[in-house]
């Protein structure tokens, strides 16, 4: 988030490492968990919600096709939105506190919940949804292509529950579902990080995401759509590698005890990478 927003003009961070050290050293290793709170308090909803409406939306579709995947994947995607947004604004919002241009500003929120409560008390119920419509032209797409993407490497790789290497294959697939997530819609992410972190210091500079678009664009160059993306393919290869092979391992798990106790087991829908 510090990337993606940072002035120009004075840069604070020449890259990911230097912003990794620069953090650690003004503001401690506790300045690395800044924001933590909302992702913890959102994210087992999130992956409850999007894991389930997938896996529903499969079956009402009736075939397992890697189209089916991409469109289930982009309707979990899109539901999920509206847990995620105001978790992302009140990550940035407590991420850029007390940072940068914004380092005399006193500090208004104690914790993720004070900041989302503090916001809408200011700004009602579109305050806490800034940014739901770039949110929501990430997440769509980019949960079509993460499942997608699973979904072809399980199947590539043959991940089978007797397979011994089933794990690894696992955890390699889902981390590269989530370095194609992020690749696919990331300018977007940029987009959505400014629009949240706009008017934090008391000046309001965008008027929608086309004008963020063409300002960011005009005064940056097109390498701005991609400030900040080796910190996040770094956090995503690990996340969703272990978030995916959790779920996966768990459902196998649940089916092998589900079949013990059928005698007769009905029509299934054939689904090889294991969701």
């Amino acid at each position: 988030v510090r990337l993606q927003v940072q002035n120009v003009e004075k840069p604070l961070y020449r890259g990911t490492f230097h912003c990794f050290q620069s953090i650690i050293k003004q503001e401690s290793a506790f300045g690395l968990y800044k924001g933590i709170g909302s992702p913890m308090m959102g994210l087992t909803f999130i992956n409850a919600l999007v894991f389930g409406v997938q896996g529903n939306t499969l079956r009402a579709l009736g075939k397992d096709t890697p189209l089916n995947q991409f469109l289930a994947g982009s309707a979990a995607g899109a539901i999920q939105c509206i847990i995620c947004c105001p978790m992302e604004l009140a990550k940035t919002r407590m991420q850029l506190q007390g940072t940068g241009e914004y380092k005399l500003k006193m500090k208004n929120y104690k914790n993720s919940l004070d900041c989302l409560i503090k916001i809408y008390r200011k700004e009602g119920l579109r305050g806490i949804n800034r940014g739901m419509v770039s949110t929501f032209i990430r997440e769509t797409p980019s949960f079509g292509f993460y499942f997608l993407t699973y979904d072809c490497m399980t199947r590539y790789l043959g991940c089978e529950a007797e397979d011994s290497y089933v794990i690894p294959k696992l955890l390699f697939s889902g981390g590269m579902s989530g370095i194609v997530s992020w690749l696919s819609t990331y300018p977007m992410d940029v987009i959505k990080s400014r629009l949240q972190a706009d008017g934090v210091g008391g000046v309001t500079q965008y008027k929608g995401i086309l004008d963020c678009v063409r300002k960011s664009y005009h005064n940056e160059g097109w390498k701005v759509f991609t400030r900040g993306l080796t910190s996040t393919l770094l956090r995503a290869f690990p996340v969703n590698a272990a978030t995916f092979a959790t779920v996966t391992v768990f459902l196998m798990y649940m089916r092998s005890e589900d079949n013990l106790h059928e005698c007769e087991p009905g029509p299934v829908i054939q689904q090889p990478s294991s969701l």
